[in-house]
């Protein structure tokens, strides 16, 4: 090798040994090792550089915003909540979450699924009385093998299909992998139900949930076209709200204390619920219900440019000693009071009707601009804004669905290229408002698409230096010329730098491997492609071996051995299926 295939392995070493051994961000440490290439002459800023224009990483950007608009039209809440149901055993809440998620993340990236998926399944969760890291990794494990059976699955199968049509200008078809893909996903959730009672571990959160001394009281109304209307509060899934708890319902002035679970809801009932402020959060998202006060419809914006803001009452505050409603206090707010809490008592009334204290706790809805205008008031001790609250485009679910559903169709019949597809329905999304253009920037994980650009840079000094070819001349020498172990070796050179850097540096670092290697024998490409794909999108074994297992890392109170111990077995099998299945579904001659 020569002095600039020296340099490029060396550092491509170094950056291995600092994500294996440091907690430093793969962005950063990729482009640190992009920059020493450049700074010593391997790479040229234009050969650095390209890899920013990659086709897959602006695919891989474009389905971050059509996630982004089927997460905030409820699309994926309303599916899901009908999917989940409730499961008498913790097997059976496995198998209802982990199918209909390796069927979406076919067609989603999985990194934003698990992400819009994660409240949802802990919330159910705590419904259920299940421990948390029972469905946290089994949750990211599933996507990760959903997403194996098509081109759009997974980040990783987007990069490696565009680095095949570069050099050999022949595309993948988004169903390739499934040939390969759908038996691992198959044979993996078998294991995970056969064996996480032994090896998934049962244990609560590593940051265990506190009982929030803020108990409110909220009252909500059944909208006049709301779906809710004609089922029964079971049906309806208003029995088992987490942290929430239906007191009473007030029909035509009628109230009704005492609720049963097959108490039918009618259009204009008003229900009023005592719960802690994510609790509340999680209500105002439920198709059908409306904050129950006429105020909130004479509010100057939008409901979808507003945000949910907590103020203290001060003892300096006109509003002490007044009722909500005599305070008039959306006129001079501009706000609504959508819930109050004083002390955790349940407090009886209207809330128009209850009379504001010295340090009462009010739950309002205003226009974003509140928390600027009145952070200094003497009117409250202390204002701040809710995280977590976006109002879902409800009106807009199918929309969203349909869009999805075009892109889909559009890559599979090759009417048009994967990324023109993923671009075509990420601006669909954002013209139809499905989600906003700010939703649409905040979705995108610049981090990821950073951590791909550089180690795509770092793929090519080990292609154009001569480092890849030598490397694998000397693999070919220890397999001879036998392809199918060549195969066996590069999958577990893959599988192992995706366990220790992430899956698309891996996948990026051993292209040119698999490339070099097919010539070098030979033989098809396609077997070491595909191989590359599993073996790249298959970290199983580490939390850090791919986004969404770091991504249930604490919610599930993981320790680093539960991945390896649960994990590496699943490895061997996705492994063991691949090497057989691969040279027989693709020909190495």
């Amino acid at each position: 090798m020569g002095i600039d295939a020296w340099i490029s392995v060396g550092v491509v070493i170094l950056v291995v040994a600092t994500l294996a051994l440091t907690s430093a961000s793969t962005d950063l440490v990729m482009i640190g090792g992009v920059t020493l290439l450049m700074t010593l002459g391997v790479l040229a800023p234009s050969e650095a550089l390209a890899g920013f224009a990659n086709e897959g990483m602006i695919t891989v950007a474009a389905l971050f915003v059509v996630a982004a608009g089927i997460r905030e039209t409820g699309a994926m809440q309303f599916l899901v909540q009908r999917l989940l149901g409730r499961p008498k055993s913790v097997t059976e809440a496995q198998i209802r979450m982990m199918v209909p998620m390796a069927v979406m993340s076919a067609f989603m990236n999985n990194t934003p699924l698990v992400a819009m998926m994660m409240p949802v399944v802990l919330d159910w969760a705590r419904k259920l009385r299940i421990s948390a890291s029972k469905l946290m990794m089994p949750l990211s494990f599933a996507t990760i093998l959903g997403g194996l059976c098509t081109l759009l699955g997974t980040s990783t199968n987007v990069i490696v299909s565009q680095l095949v049509e570069e050099r050999t200008g022949q595309p993948l078809q988004l169903f390739d992998p499934m040939w390969v893909g759908l038996p691992c996903a198959i044979a993996g959730i078998a294991y995970m139900l056969l064996f996480n009672r032994w090896l998934l571990p049962d244990r609560k959160r590593v940051l265990a949930e506190q009982a929030d001394p803020r108990q409110y009281t909220v009252e909500m109304l059944v909208d006049a076209g709301s779906p809710l209307i004609g089922l029964n509060i079971e049906q309806a899934g208003l029995r088992h709200l987490t942290g929430l708890f239906l007191v009473e319902i007030d029909r035509e002035g009628e109230v009704r204390p005492a609720i049963s679970p097959q108490e039918t809801l009618r259009a204009h009932d008003r229900l009023v619920f005592v719960g802690v402020v994510e609790s509340v959060v999680e209500l105002q998202n439920i198709r059908g219900l409306i904050p129950a006060t006429n105020q909130l419809f004479r509010l100057d914006a939008p409901r979808l440019q507003r945000a949910l803001i907590e103020a203290v009452v001060s003892d300096t505050s006109p509003l002490v000693g007044q009722t909500i409603r005599d305070a008039r206090f959306r006129t001079t707010y501009n706000a609504v009071v959508i819930a109050v809490s004083r002390n955790g008592e349940r407090l009886p009334g209207k809330i128009g009707d209850i009379t504001v204290r010295v340090g009462d706790t009010l739950l309002l809805e205003a226009p974003s601009g509140f928390l600027e205008q009145h952070r200094n008031s003497r009117d409250f001790f202390l204002i701040s804004r809710v995280d977590g609250y976006t109002p879902l485009r409800h009106e807009r679910s199918w929309l969203s669905l349909a869009i999805l559903a075009a892109m889909v169709l559009l890559a599979a019949t090759n009417w048009l290229p994967i990324v023109t597809a993923a671009l075509l329905a990420a601006v669909a999304m954002i013209g139809t408002r499905c989600c906003t253009t700010l939703s649409a920037r905040r979705s995108i994980d610049w981090q990821m698409l950073v951590a791909i650009g550089g180690s795509l840079a770092l793929g090519k000094s080990m292609e154009t230096s001569g480092a890849a070819k030598f490397i694998v001349n000397s693999l070919v020498v220890g397999v001879g010329d036998n392809p199918w172990l060549a195969l066996v070796v590069i999958y577990g050179v893959t599988m192992l730098f995706t366990e220790v850097l992430s899956n698309n540096a891996a996948a990026v670092l051993m292209f040119p491997l698999a490339m070099a290697t097919a010539n070098t024998l030979d033989v098809s490409y396609l077997p070491f492609v595909f191989g590359i794909m599993m073996a790249a999108s298959c970290g199983f074994a580490t939390p850090i071996g791919y986004q969404t297992n770091l991504m249930v890392y604490g919610p599930g109170g993981y320790h680093f051995r539960d991945y390896l111990r649960f994990g590496g077995m699943l490895n061997l099998i996705v492994y063991a299926i691949t090497v057989t299945l691969v040279p027989l579904v693709w020909p190495f001659y």
